[in-house]
C-alpha cells in the first residue's frame, strides 16, 4: 500500500524562505512517527509530503487559474473570475514542498547523514526524483510571478534577490537535464507516490517537462527553445497513458482535491466559455469534463458574472454543471499531472514551428487520440470524423489556432497549465468578463507578488518590481510572454 505523509510546517518567516521546525504523520493513520526519534528527517517522507504539495492541483491558486484560463466560473463567491485576487503569501511555497525538498536534498548530499538516509533509496535517485519535483514546482511559481527568488532561496537567508526568469529556466533546463542522468541501478526512492519508484517513467516525466517549457519560451528565446525541445524529444518522452504522472489518492483522510473543492460546497461550475468551443466540434470529452444533470445535459454557468447575477442565475439553474463528471472527483480518484495527449499536442507545435522533423498532423491526431483515450472516450469512427472537420482538421488552415485550441483542452482542468499556455499563444481568443473590477479590465497575465514581500525583502522585491513593465500588477507580463 502507498503512504501517504502530511507535513505541518512550524514558520519563521523572513520573505517565507526560512523554516524552522516540523512534524510529519505517516501513513493513512496505522502508525504515527515521532521526528523527536532522530535528528535526522525520514526522507521518505518529506518525498512523498513534497510530491503532494508540489501536484494537488485543485487549490485555489490553481482554480483562479482556471478562472482566468476560463475552464470554470465561479457561482457566487465571484472575485477570482472579475479579476480581484488577494494573493497569499508564499508561506506554503518556499517553506512547504520546497523546503522539504532542499532538505531531502541536504541530507542525500552531506556526508554525515547521506549514509544513513540511504535507507529509503539510493542517495543517487532519492536526488534525482528531488530534482524533478524540485525544477517542476519553480516552473509553475516562476510562470505565476516572473523573476522571483531561486538561486539564493532555502539557505536561511532573510533578504534574498530575485532571479531573472530566463536564468531560471536556464537554470531549470541543466537541473532536469542532470536529474535524469543522477539515476543508478539502486534502491528506488521511497515515498514515491507519483510513479512508485519506476525510473524510466521519471526520466520520460523530466523529459516531457523539458519539453513543454521549450515551447513556453518560443516567442522569448527560440534558439534555446528549439534545441530543447528536440533534445528532450530524443531522451524520451511520455508516449503513452500508461506512463502519464497521476496521483493516485487513496480517499479518507487524503482525498482528491476537486472532491474536497466540492465537499460540502459548489462554488464552481464549468465554464460557457469551454463548453461552447467544444460543443460545436461535438467533442465527447465534454460529458466527462463536467457533470451532466438529471436529463443527461450539460449545463454550464455563465462566466465573468457579478455576485447578484451568478446568484440569480443558479437559483434558476440549480443543475448547473460542476467541473468533471462525478466519478472523476470522487474521494480516490487519480489526477493527472502531464498526459502524452499534452506532450503529443507539444511536438504537434513544436513541428509546426519547425523545430523538428516529426510531422505536426501525426501529432496533432496522436494528442488528440491520447487525450480521448484518456478521459475515456474514444470511438474510432467518431474520432475519424472529428479529424476531418474543418474546425479541427490542420489541412482545412489555421494550423496555429487549433494546435493552439486543443493544447488548451489537453490540460483541462489544470487551471495553472491551461492559463500559460493560453497567455503564450493567445489561443483560444478568450475575451474578459465586461464585469472585471480590476483596473485594466483585462484578463491577468501574471499574480502581483504577496503584499508581505516590501516589509519583509524590500530590496530585492524593489529592484525585481523595477524590471517589470507597468510595476507589480496583474498586466505586467513575464520575460516569456511576448
Amino acid at each position: 500500500m502507498k503512504k501517504f505523509i502530511f507535513h505541518k510546517s512550524a514558520l519563521v518567516l523572513l520573505t517565507a524562505l526560512f523554516v524552522a521546525s516540523s512534524c510529519d504523520i505517516t501513513d493513512f493513520g496505522d502508525t504515527n512517527v515521532s521526528p523527536n526519534a532522530t535528528t535526522i528527517p525520514i526522507t521518505s517522507a518529506l518525498l512523498t509530503n513534497s510530491i503532494i504539495g508540489t501536484f494537488n492541483a485543485g487549490t485555489l491558486r490553481d482554480v483562479t487559474a482556471g478562472g482566468y484560463a476560463q475552464y470554470v466560473a465561479a457561482t457566487q463567491y465571484t472575485e477570482a473570475t472579475l479579476y480581484t485576487f488577494s494573493n497569499p503569501a508564499w508561506d506554503g511555497v518556499y517553506a512547504g514542498a520546497l523546503y522539504d525538498l532542499q532538505n531531502l536534498i541536504n541530507n542525500n548530499t552531506d556526508p554525515a547523514t547521506a549514509p544513513v538516509v540511504a535507507v529509503n533509496g539510493s542517495n543517487a535517485n532519492q536526488l534525482a526524483v528531488a530534482r524533478i519535483v524540485k525544477a517542476y514546482r519553480y516552473w509553475c511559481l516562476t510562470d505565476d510571478y516572473g523573476d522571483i527568488p531561486y538561486s539564493g532561496a532555502l539557505k536561511g537567508e532573510g533578504q534574498v534577490a530575485y532571479d531573472n526568469q530566463a536564468d531560471i529556466y536556464k537554470d531549470l533546463f541543466k537541473e532536469l537535464k542532470e536529474a535524469v542522468a543522477q539515476f543508478d541501478g539502486g534502491l528506488a526512492a521511497k515515498g514515491d507516490i507519483l510513479y512508485n519508484g519506476n525510473i524510466a517513467k521519471w526520466k520520460k516525466f523530466a523529459n516531457s517537462i523539458r519539453l513543454i517549457m521549450a515551447l513556453r519560451i518560443s516567442k522569448a528565446d527560440a534558439t534555446l527553445g528549439k534545441a530543447e525541445a528536440a533534445s528532450a524529444i530524443a531522451a524520451g518522452v511520455i508516449e503513452s497513458n500508461s506512463d502519464n504522472a497521476v496521483m493516485s489518492w487513496p480517499g479518507g483522510a487524503f482525498k482528491n482535491t476537486w472532491f474536497n473543492l466540492y465537499d460540502g460546497r459548489k462554488d464552481w461550475a464549468i465554464s460557457d466559455v469551454i463548453v461552447n468551443a467544444m460543443t460545436p466540434l461535438n467533442d465527447p470529452r465534454l460529458m466527462k469534463f463536467a457533470t451532466p444533470n438529471n436529463k443527461g445535459e450539460i449545463v454550464p454557468m455563465p462566466y465573468g458574472l457579478t455576485r447578484d447575477a451568478a446568484i440569480a442565475y443558479t437559483n434558476v439553474h440549480p443543475d448547473f454543471s460542476f467541473v468533471m463528471a462525478e466519478p472523476m472527483r470522487a474521494q480516490n480518484s487519480p489526477q493527472v499531472i502531464l498526459s502524452a495527449g499534452q506532450v503529443y499536442l507539444a511536438r504537434a507545435e513544436a513541428a509546426q514551428l519547425g523545430w523538428t522533423s516529426e510531422s505536426a498532423a501525426n501529432m496533432y491526431a496522436a494528442g488528440i487520440k491520447a487525450s480521448w483515450q484518456e478521459w475515456g472516450v474514444f470511438d474510432q469512427a467518431k474520432f475519424d470524423a472529428y479529424l476531418q472537420a474543418d474546425a479541427v482538421s490542420l489541412a482545412a488552415g489555421s494550423a496555429p489556432a487549433k494546435i493552439g485550441l486543443q493544447r488548451w483542452l489537453s490540460f483541462y482542468p489544470n487551471g495553472s497549465q491551461g492559463w500559460y499556455e493560453w497567455r503564450r499563444t493567445g489561443y483560444p481568443d478568450l475575451k474578459p468578463t465586461p464585469f472585471a473590477t480590476n483596473s485594466s479590465k483585462q484578463i491577468p497575465v501574471r499574480y502581483a507578488y504577496p503584499s508581505t514581500e516590501p516589509n519583509f525583502n524590500g530590496a530585492a522585491y524593489t529592484a525585481a518590481v523595477g524590471r517589470l513593465t507597468g510595476g507589480d500588477t496583474q498586466d505586467a507580463k513575464v520575460w516569456w510572454d511576448k
